[in-house]
């Protein structure tokens, strides 16, 4: 009998997984499935292009596990029991029950609203695609007129407001943090943050709460009132909350807490990576939920998953973070650096320098999940329980 692996999610975690456990592990000894959403590949970092109005590539799913064996199945996860190793799931077809072996949990984060009142009924997100694009017709419903209002001071909505702000120049554009706009960043990237800000016509306004979101404003804690006729909701993640009620032990903030090869300290059967892992880092401090985070966390876990069905030794993949890349438009953007404590450095690669790597990084991230072993040996393993628990490899 094939030993049945199912991954939960195809983002840049989910999806990476299951192309190198599809290219490592022999055929013959075990059934890769891949739950996901949507049936195509979602650009999460570039989701706020999408939402200003611009087009990215589309990407089907299918197109990049052809070939692999991998079964493809685009439904939503409503439930995963670790205790019974299940995953139900629906779909246009109804309801169903999958049962795994190993699963390799990679459903990642959502936009966390913090409890606020009428964040979730009237604020637009972009952590997901069918929530960029529903802002993406709020805009275009006001055209070249409009007053906009980015709730957050992290990447997302720093890249958010200058996206939007760059592709419908007529909007008015403000920001509203509870802290410093930039604060975490090195003196250098923070003049030039301020810069790209003052350049766009984007209004700042520093430690302000807001409390309340109305269908066209926001109520600040200190009582103000900012007319908006589409609030951008980007005050940070939260994990999928399917991971705290499935039974697997999770922090505080929902995260699956895992040990060193990403493996459930509860249910040694499950593999986490992505936004929904929390892991201590190289630098002693959990790994953020970043993209960064999610390929490192996918490599470990999927080195991990090979070495206990095949016998292999498995090798600890880098736990690091070595800084915050932000987009600030097409032409422009940021590379902080951070040291060993995660504090951001003095220097920083500032403008279209900077715009020029991530432009890269973005181009290269859909290739790999093509070519996730690309520089390996070509080589598949057998599962150690087809062959007398004896680690071999034969040719792929």
């Amino acid at each position: 009998m094939q030993h049945r692996i199912i991954v939960l999610g195809a983002g840049y975690a989910g999806a990476y997984a299951a192309g190198v456990l599809a290219r490592r592990l022999h055929r013959a000894d075990v059934e890769i499935t891949v739950v996901n959403a949507e049936a195509d590949f979602v650009e999460r970092l570039r989701l706020h292009q999408l939402a200003a109005g611009q087009d990215l590539p589309h990407r089907p799913l299918a197109e990049i596990f052809a070939g692999t064996g991998i079964r493809l199945r685009v439904a939503r996860v409503t439930a995963v029991d670790a205790d019974r190793r299940t995953v139900t799931v629906t779909d246009g077809q109804g309801i169903d029950r999958l049962e795994y072996d190993t699963l390799l949990y990679a459903l990642g984060s959502t936009a966390a609203d913090h409890g606020v009142p009428g964040a979730a009924e009237h604020a637009f997100a972009v952590a997901a695609r069918p929530s960029a694009l529903r802002l993406r017709t709020r805009l275009d419903e006001l055209g070249e007129e409009g007053k906009v209002l980015v709730v957050g001071g992290n990447l997302t909505a720093i890249e958010a407001a200058t996206e939007i702000a760059e592709s419908r120049p007529g909007l008015r554009i403000a920001l509203a943090t509870s802290g410093e706009l930039g604060g975490w960043l090195g003196p250098k990237a923070r003049r030039h943050l301020l810069r790209a800000f003052d350049r766009f016509g984007i209004t700042i306004h520093e430690h302000t709460t807001i409390e309340r979101v109305e269908p066209t404003s926001a109520l600040a804690a200190d009582g103000t009132v900012f007319a908006s006729d589409a609030t951008v909701w980007a005050a940070g993640f939260v994990a999928n909350p399917l991971a705290a009620a499935s039974g697997l032990t999770v922090e505080d903030n929902g995260r699956i807490t895992v040990d060193r090869m990403m493996r459930s300290v509860s249910h040694p059967e499950v593999y986490v990576a992505g936004d929904s892992t929390f892991v201590i880092g190289d630098n002693g401090r959990p790994l953020p939920m970043s993209c960064a985070s999610a390929g490192f966390t996918g490599m470990q876990a999927t080195a991990a998953i090979i070495g206990e069905l095949t016998g292999r030794k498995v090798s600890k993949t880098s736990l690091s973070y070595v800084g915050n890349h932000i987009s600030l438009g097409r032409k422009d953007g940021i590379f902080q650096l951070v040291d060993g404590d995660a504090r951001s450095k003095s220097g920083a690669l500032c403008g279209r320098p900077a715009a020029r790597v991530k432009s890269v990084i973005l181009g290269v991230n859909p290739w790999s999940l093509r070519h996730p072993t690309f520089g390996m040996p070509s080589r598949k393993y057998r599962l150690a329980t087809t062959r007398e628990h004896v680690p071999s490899a034969v040719a792929a």
